[in-house]
C-alpha cells in the first residue's frame, strides 16, 4: 500500500514516502507495554529508570555525529538503518528478556533515533528546495508529525488484543515487522545533494584535511555554520526553547490526569484530548507560517497560559485547555524547525539540525529534573504551571523585537528567525 507509481509527481512521492515512514516508525506495539515487560521480568523501578537514562544518553551522544555522517555519506542510508537498529533491539527484548538485553535494546533504539533525527529533516528540505517547493516544508512536516501520532495511537489500540493473543513475543514480532516495513519505505526516499547557494565561495569554508574522515569534515562544517552565522544560531536555539519543556511535560500528563480525581479507567480518555490537540497542531502548520515574531510570541504565551490554567483547574474539564495548549506547542515546534531549515545555507544541514536535536534532548533532561523537584514539593498541577514560565519569558523576548513582515515564503520565513 506504500508503493508510489513513478508517474506520480516527485513532490507527491516524497510526501507519501514521508508519511508512510513516519507512521511505521512509531507504530511500535511495544510502546504501551514495554514497562510491563520489564516489570514482569523482575526489574525494579530503579533498574527501569536506569534504562531510560541509557536511552536518553545514547541519543544525546550520537545525535550530532550521526548528523555529520548523514551529510558526509547518505541521508537515505541512515533513514534505512535507523528502524533496523530499533528492530534488533526489540527482537533482543523478547528473545532474551533480561536487564542486559533491555539495556542493549535501548542503546540500539536510541542510536536509531539519532540516525533518523537531522537526516530526515535535511533530506525533506533539500528535496523540496530542489523542486522549488521549499515553502511546502511546514505542510509536509506538520502532516508527518500527525502520521507519527496516528502510528502511536494505532500501536496503543492493537497492543492489548495482540498481547492477549500471543503475549510479549507476538507483540515484539509485530514491532519488528513495523520497523522492517519502515526501512523498506525509506528506500523510496529520493536523495539529491543541494547545489551551492548563489555567491558561495568555497574559500570561505573550512577546507578538509585529505586524511580527515568525511563525517568529521561535515561535523566541523555544520558546527562552524551554527557558530559563525548569528541567524542560524538564533534559529537553532529557538528549537529547544520551544520543543523541550512541553516535550518533557508530555510524559507527566497521565499523572496530571489522575490528580483530577477521575477513575483510572478514565485517564486514557483525558489523554485522548492531549493526543487530539497535538494532532491538530501539526495540521495547522501551513497557516502558522504567516505568523510574525509577535504572532509567534502570542502563540507561545497563549499556550503557556492555557496549560497552566488547565493544570491548576484540577478538574477533568481542564484537559480541554491542556489539549489546546499542546496543539499550540506542536504548531510552534514545527514552525521553529521550519525557521531553522530556512536559515541553513551550507551543505551540512543534517549536522546543524542534529545540534538542535541534541540541545532539545539535553534541555528535556533538565526539565525532568526540575519537574521532579517541584512536583515532589507542590504536586503535579503546580509543576505544570511553573514549567510554562520559560515560554512567557521567550514570548516577551519575541514580542519586543523589531516587527517583522508576515511570512509567505521560505525566503521571507528566513528573515523571521525568532530569538537572537
Amino acid at each position: 500500500m506504500f508503493i508510489v507509481s513513478a508517474r506520480v509527481p516527485a513532490e507527491r512521492r516524497l510526501a507519501a514516502t514521508l508519511y508512510a515512514y513516519a507512521f511505521l516508525t512509531d507504530m511500535v506495539l511495544l510502546y504501551p507495554v514495554y514497562a510491563l515487560l520489564f516489570a514482569d521480568t523482575g526489574l525494579s523501578v530503579g533498574q527501569i529508570s536506569s534504562l531510560f537514562v541509557l536511552w536518553s544518553a545514547a541519543g544525546i551522544l550520537l545525535e550530532v555525529p550521526s548528523g555529520a555522517w548523514a551529510d558526509a555519506v547518505s541521508r537515505r542510508l541512515l533513514l534505512c538503518l535507523a528502524p533496523l537498529l530499533a528492530a534488533a533491539g526489540f527482537a533482543l527484548w523478547v528473545l532474551v528478556p533480561s536487564y542486559p538485553a533491555f539495556a542493549v535494546g535501548f542503546l540500539l533504539w536510541g542510536a536509531g533515533g539519532a540516525l533518523r533525527s537531522g537526516a530526515l529533516e535535511a533530506l525533506v528540505w533539500t528535496e523540496l528546495d530542489r523542486l522549488g517547493a521549499a515553502g511546502r516544508y511546514a505542510r509536509l512536516t506538520g502532516r508527518a508529525k500527525t502520521a507519527e501520532l496516528l502510528g502511536v495511537v494505532a500501536a496503543m489500540g492493537l497492543a492489548a488484543p495482540v498481547l492477549a493473543l500471543g503475549g510479549y513475543p507476538v507483540v515484539g514480532a509485530a514491532s519488528v515487522a513495523a520497523c522492517l516495513a519502515a526501512a523498506a519505505v525509506a528506500t523510496r526516499f529520493p536523495e539529491h545533494r543541494a547545489p551551492e547557494p548563489p555567491g558561495h565561495d568555497p574559500a570561505d569554508e573550512i577546507q578538509p584535511d585529505p586524511d580527515e574522515p568525511g563525517w568529521w569534515a561535515s561535523l566541523r562544517g555544520g558546527l562552524a555554520e551554527a557558530r559563525a552565522d548569528r541567524s542560524v544560531r538564533a534559529a537553532l536555539l529557538l528549537v529547544p526553547a520551544v520543543a523541550a519543556v512541553w516535550g518533557g511535560l508530555d510524559e507527566y500528563t497521565p499523572l496530571l490526569a489522575r490528580d483530577t480525581g477521575i477513575p483510572a479507567a478514565g485517564v486514557p480518555l483525558l489523554l485522548l484530548l492531549v493526543w487530539a490537540g497535538t494532532t491538530v497542531g501539526g495540521l495547522l502548520a501551513p497557516a502558522g507560517e504567516r505568523l510574525t515574531d509577535r504572532g509567534f510570541a502570542a502563540l507561545l504565551a497563549g499556550a503557556a497560559l492555557a496549560l497552566a490554567a488547565g493544570a491548576l483547574l484540577r478538574h477533568p474539564a481542564g484537559f480541554v485547555l491542556v489539549g489546546v495548549a499542546f496543539a499550540a506547542f506542536q504548531l510552534a515546534t514545527v514552525l521553529a524547525d521550519v525557521r531553522l531549515q530556512a536559515r541553513i545555507t551550507g551543505p551540512d544541514r543534517a549536522t546543524v539540525t542534529s545540534v538542535a536535536g541534541m540541545a532539545t534532548d539535553l534541555t528535556i533532561i533538565a526539565v525532568y529534573a526540575a519537574y521532579g523537584v517541584v512536583a515532589g514539593a507542590a504536586g503535579n498541577a503546580v509543576a505544570f504551571a511553573v514549567a510554562v514560565l520559560p515560554y512567557l519569558l521567550l514570548a516577551g523576548r519575541l514580542a519586543t523585537r523589531r516587527p517583522a513582515r508576515r511570512v509567505r515564503s521560505n525566503r521571507s520565513l528566513a528573515e523571521n528567525s525568532g530569538v537572537s
